[in-house]
């Protein structure tokens, strides 16, 4: 479906600084869009408003055509921080609070939180400290947490950042499963060339704020028709 979520002129500053300017950007529902671009493009920006943690300056958050406040956001989506943090209980209190927020019965809870970790592959890690574990089953616990309120909207930023290789492949393994379900929408935000290829349905470039470029994985990388775009694949921006 064309135009499930839709950011229309948005602009979001910092003071002085304008982290994000006249930014529309289309995603079609079931998706897997990436937010390519350097540090300090404006990806997590965008992620943070997109889950109603923060309202753009001037610009409109659109959901099927209609325009959504912060508070509509924040009840259809779930974002994944890069660094993570760890409730001081166990890795199934870690999964299973937001769902016992809710009222959900216990018996249920079980089920979701079990077939959440079960993806990340932490089924057996119910029971252990959640603080204990490395900082890459932290990554995967936060990445169940989410997964367990089974979104509309995932919001990832960078989500295997500085993670050693097992780790980052089980998460975009696990991402590649949740996107199967066609349920759920996501938006990634990374840095990182290779996984935005091996992950994305669409690619979009962000630069000092701006949409420079979106285009499917194929085209973006082969036929970019942005000159500064052509650079940063290259590697060739100076900053």
């Amino acid at each position: 479906m064309a135009d499930y979520l839709r950011t229309e002129d948005v602009d979001k500053m910092y003071g002085e600084i304008k982290a994000l300017d006249s930014v529309t950007l289309d995603v079609e529902k079931g998706r897997v869009v990436t937010l390519l671009g350097s540090n300090g493009s404006g990806k997590t920006t965008l992620l943070r408003i997109l889950a109603g943690l923060e309202e753009p300056r001037r610009g409109n958050i659109l959901l099927e055509h209609r325009k959504v406040s912060p508070e509509g956001l924040r009840q259809i989506s779930t974002m994944v921080f890069q660094k993570t943090v760890m409730f001081n209980t166990s890795v199934y209190g870690n999964v299973a609070f937001g769902l016992k927020a809710r009222g959900l019965r216990n018996e249920e809870v079980d089920k979701r939180v079990s077939q959440a970790l079960a993806s990340v592959g932490l089924a057996a890690f119910q029971r252990r400290k959640a603080k204990k574990l490395s900082g890459g089953e932290q990554q995967r616990v936060a990445l169940a947490r989410a997964f367990v309120l089974e979104p509309e909207i995932l919001l990832l930023d960078e989500p295997t950042a500085n993670l050693d290789p097992a780790n980052a492949t089980i998460i975009e393994d696990s991402i590649r499963k949740i996107r199967q379900t066609e349920e759920c929408t996501i938006v990634l935000a990374t840095h990182n060339l290779h996984q935005a290829k091996r992950l994305s349905d669409e690619i979009v470039h962000i630069h000092m704020g701006k949409i420079l470029e979106a285009a499917n994985p194929e085209d973006f990388f082969m036929h970019p028709s942005n000159q500064i775009t052509r650079r940063f694949i290259n590697g060739e921006l100076q900053f």
